[in-house]
């Protein structure tokens, strides 16, 4: 890149700064580890140096996890602007009965896109003794659970999580990308407009997610939202979204960022809307 990408400005902010914005929304602690003597803006993380230079990722995980005071915790690289927390949330979902749960997109692990308990990292630190410096020499050590495109979709439909910036050309697409979906409202590369949905009680439950991100068509209605969540998250059809998926069961309700609830399919669905499905009994 020829200078820090930590520090290359997205949103009118670090890049780092946003990152941290999106993980402090997910949860209660974030660590960052930073190269020693590397220059970083005053941010609410806990801040760890490498004790070691230029020892990649194998470092940067080891040192993470020490720093840690969770046992489970998501990994991710400086430069990954366009964090899912639907994924994330997912990932971290799915990591119950396993050591690692790494995405699998376009034919290669996405070991800084990851969730690690730290009990591996004994086994880590043993790699930085030998000096095997790549994360997934880890995976066949463990109970690694390999999360494949089609349920990656479900939650990131263009994988848009693992988009990285190695140069100036990267990052110019970067900021093109993000005027695209954040400025107009449109998805790269298309006409969609994009929404969220956050899932709450049984509905949360039967997705094992908290959280799931969308695009529609332009003047998309609800009909249209019900049933394009229903082809991501297949298991609400029947139990909260209706058999011919364009309506909510008897028993749920859909509230527009928070402050109006829509009783109509027809109701037209604006780009950033974060659209709550909750019980219909439910309180607040």
């Amino acid at each position: 890149m020829g200078t820090s990408k930590a520090l290359l400005l997205f949103d009118n902010q670090p890049l780092i700064v946003h990152i941290v914005e999106t993980l402090k929304r997910l949860f209660a602690e974030v660590v960052v580890v930073a190269s020693p003597g590397q220059e970083l803006p005053s941010m609410p993380v806990t801040l760890v140096r490498d004790e070691v230079a230029y020892q990649g990722p194998v470092g940067g995980l080891c040192y993470g996890l020490r720093a840690a005071t969770g046992q489970i915790c998501f990994v991710t690289a400086c430069d990954s602007a366009f964090l899912s927390p639907a994924l994330i949330s997912h990932l971290v979902d799915r990591s119950a009965l396993h050591d690692v749960v790494v995405p699998h997109w376009q034919g290669r692990f996405q070991p800084l896109h990851a969730v690690y308990r730290r009990s591996v990292l004994p086994l880590l630190e043993g790699q930085l003794t030998r000096g095997e410096l790549r994360p997934v020499s880890l995976f066949d050590r463990v109970r690694t659970l390999r999360i494949d495109e089609e349920e990656i979709r479900r939650f990131d439909g263009d994988g848009s999580s693992f988009f990285n910036m190695n140069s100036p050309a990267d990052y110019e697409q970067a900021l093109e990308r993000w005027r695209a979906i954040h400025t107009e409202g449109r998805a790269p590369g298309g006409d969609s407009i994009t929404c969220t949905i956050e899932l709450f009680g049984v509905a949360r439950m039967v997705a094992r997610t908290s959280e799931v991100a969308l695009r529609l068509p332009p003047a998309a209605t609800f009909a249209q939202l019900f049933e394009e969540l229903a082809n991501q998250v297949p298991a609400l059809v029947g139990r909260v979204i209706t058999a011919d998926r364009n309506a909510l069961m008897d028993g749920y309700a859909c509230s527009v960022n928070g402050r109006e609830f829509v009783r109509v399919p027809d109701a037209a669905v604006k780009s950033g809307d974060s659209i709550l499905i909750l019980s219909a009994d439910a309180g607040g």
